[in-house]
C-alpha cells in the first residue's frame, strides 16, 4: 500500500509560482494577491479515495478523486478552466494529468520525512512547493 497522505500541511516554500500562474493565464492583480498567500492543505485519504482541500484567506479549493478514475475538474478559484483529470500512483507519488486548453498541465505530490512536496506544471513552467505537516 502506498504512503498515507492524510493530514494538515502548511506551505513553507514556493518557487516559481509567478511563472506557473502566468502560464495559466491568471491576471496580474490575482497573481499579486496569490503570491502573498500561505495555503494550508488538508488531505483525507481512504485507500485510493482522496479529498484535498486547499485553504487561503483569499480563496479555497477542493478536489475529490479516486486513483485511476478520470473525472471532469472545474478549476474554480484557480483559472476557472475545465479539465479532464486523472490521478495515478507512481510508486509513492501521486501523479495528476489535467487535459484541457493548457498543455503539459498537472501536478505531482510526494512525502519526504515530514514534508509534502508539490510540483505544479503548466506548459513550460514548473512551480515547486513544500509543505510541513502540522502537529
Amino acid at each position: 500500500m502506498p504512503v498515507n497522505y492524510s493530514g494538515t500541511w502548511d506551505l513553507v516554500s514556493n518557487v516559481n509560482f509567478e511563472g506557473y500562474m502566468i502560464a495559466l493565464g491568471i491576471d496580474f492583480a490575482t497573481r499579486k494577491i496569490a503570491s502573498m498567500l500561505k495555503p494550508q492543505k488538508v488531505i483525507k485519504q481512504d485507500g485510493d479515495c482522496f479529498v484535498i482541500r486547499t485553504f487561503t484567506t483569499f480563496r479555497n479549493y477542493e478536489s475529490s478523486f479516486k486513483i485511476g478514475e478520470e473525472f471532469q475538474e472545474v478549476m474554480t478559484g484557480m483559472d476557472n478552466r475545465t479539465c479532464q483529470t486523472v490521478v495515478t500512483w507512481e510508486n509513492d507519488k501521486l501523479v495528476c494529468v489535467q487535459k484541457g486548453k493548457k498543455k503539459n498541465r498537472g501536478w505531482k505530490h510526494w512525502i519526504h520525512g515530514d514534508e509534502l512536496h508539490l510540483e505544479l506544471t503548466c506548459e513550460d513552467q514548473v512551480c515547486k512547493q513544500i509543505y510541513k505537516r502540522t502537529l
